[in-house]
């Protein structure tokens, strides 16, 4: 029977090629022909024996019942998980104090409830049969244990890689691997994909390749992206590098770190690069003219962070938006305002357009506030009333005295303004001049200040001729209408 399943592919793909050389005859179909290399008969043939070979041995009586035991331990531990998940996401709901990383560890272990209770149940069995009786008996069971052990440990150890599609990506293609490595089904079914393939020119592409190239860089970049994550960390730490250097570093290491995975990644997986030579140069020249904007984005990114014009923190102005600079990124900036909007700036904006920084060479910002006071109030007297008044707000910098000036004669007061500073921009300017009215205001009426206001009196001129001529009235009978 198993030379059967073995000379089966053979056969069947012979059969297959003799069709399509039957077919081939008629002329209207020839250009649709396509030839299946020996190499990829081979393999097939190769992987259909095993897998055959694998399946046979499956229905061996010494191992039916133990695959009817392996299909009640999985019964087993869906019940037992059906069972432990509810008390397990309550219990974990209770613990208030416990720090993140211990309630995600819990979410994760009710998620792979069943496979946990399988693979304790099936290790658990195993070993009591193998005290019991022939170590053969339980080989079935130990493998499935075996396999649900190392699915467990993927798992969990891909928790590391925060990106999730590439946290799937790599856990799929490690689920696999490892399956097929303790079916001992590696070797063919590598030799099968390394025999599905495409050659052009001097480039041979096969199917293996590709996979161990994403597998390979994946892996590469994972690392690269946690490297780049711990040492931005410790940049940020460090005080003696200025905020724009630190994001300047740690941009330009990632760049370096994920160019390396890639290529150190395609290179580990067998990938040959020269054949991509002069692809790739024509790839980046229509790339470069279709992401013109992009490009300049990313350069005007690096220019802002060498020349340090701007920086993490800075308070800047840039037409109607106001607000402190939360992130540097490659492509924009990231503005937040007081009003809790997140503005992302591109970067070309910032370099080509006029920026207000109001902390670029120092945290002080000066503010001006007008106000007017009555002709009949001693102008010394209302200045030095105002600073003091000024003097009297929080925000308001005490080593940097305010200053009071008389700015015109109006029509109806005296006109002065204020200045003051302040050193914390992030924090408003509104609120703040708001402060300073309060306080100039109570300051005054304290001290018998009036604040003038224009007024204007109106009057209602009787113009009737009716009392020129003797009190007749509009609308009377002798009333002409004329002067």
């Amino acid at each position: 029977m198993g030379a059967f399943y073995a000379r089966f592919p053979r056969e069947a793909i012979s059969a297959g090629l003799a069709g399509s050389g039957a077919a081939g005859s008629n002329r209207g179909k020839e250009g649709r022909m396509e030839q299946v290399s020996p190499e990829m008969i081979d393999a097939a043939q190769g992987l259909w024996s095993r897998m055959a070979l694998f399946f046979q041995t499956m229905l061996v009586p010494t191992r039916l019942y133990q695959l009817v035991a392996v299909a009640g331990l999985i019964g087993i531990a869906w019940a037992v998980a059906r069972l432990v998940s509810p008390l397990l996401t309550g219990w974990l709901r209770s613990r208030e104090n416990w720090p993140k990383w211990r309630l995600r560890v819990g979410l994760l272990i009710d998620r792979k409830l069943l496979l946990l209770a399988f693979t304790v149940l099936a290790w658990a069995v195993v070993l009591v049969m193998r005290e019991v009786t022939w170590p053969s008996r339980s080989q079935l069971i130990a493998l499935a244990a075996t396999i649900a052990t190392a699915w467990t440990g993927i798992f969990f150890l891909a928790r590391i890689i925060s990106n999730r599609f590439l946290r799937r990506l790599i856990s799929w293609a490690a689920w696999i691997w490892v399956t097929l490595y303790l079916l001992e089904l590696t070797g063919p079914v590598g030799e099968f994909l390394d025999s599905v393939a495409i050659t052009i020119g001097e480039l041979r592409l096969s199917l293996l390749t590709v996979l161990k190239a994403m597998m390979v860089t994946g892996l590469m970049i994972a690392g690269a992206r946690m490297l780049s994550r711990l040492i931005a960390g410790r940049l940020s730490k460090n005080d003696d590098i200025s905020p724009t250097m630190r994001v300047l570093t740690a941009k330009l290491l990632q760049v370096l770190l994920f160019s390396l995975a890639i290529i150190v990644g395609l290179k580990a997986a067998g990938f040959d690069l020269t054949g991509l030579a002069v692809f790739s140069g024509a790839v980046g020249v229509g790339l470069g003219f279709g992401l013109q904007k992009v490009v300049s984005n990313l350069v005007s990114g690096v220019i802002i962070l060498l020349d340090k014009s701007i920086k993490p923190g800075d308070v800047i102005s840039l037409g109607d938006t106001f607000g402190w600079i939360e992130e540097l990124g490659a492509r924009y900036v990231s503005v937040v305002t007081r009003d809790g909007k997140e503005y992302l700036i591109p970067n070309e904006d910032l370099v080509t357009g006029q920026v207000v920084n109001w902390s670029h060479s120092h945290n002080f910002v000066r503010l001006d506030v007008q106000f007017g006071a009555s002709y009949a109030d001693n102008p010394h007297k209302v200045s030095e009333i105002a600073i003091n008044a000024a003097l009297g707000v929080n925000r308001v910098a005490s080593h940097r005295r305010p200053v009071c000036w008389v700015t015109g004669f109006g029509d109806s007061s005296v006109d002065y303004v204020l200045r003051f500073w302040i050193g914390d921009a992030t924090g408003g300017l509104t609120n703040v001049r708001g402060q300073v009215f309060l306080a100039l205001w109570d300051a005054f009426h304290e001290h018998g200040i009036s604040i003038p206001f224009p007024q204007r009196e109106v009057r209602l001129l009787n113009e009737t001729p009716a009392a020129r001529r003797g009190g007749k009235q509009p609308g009377s009978n002798d009333f002409n209408g004329t002067d």
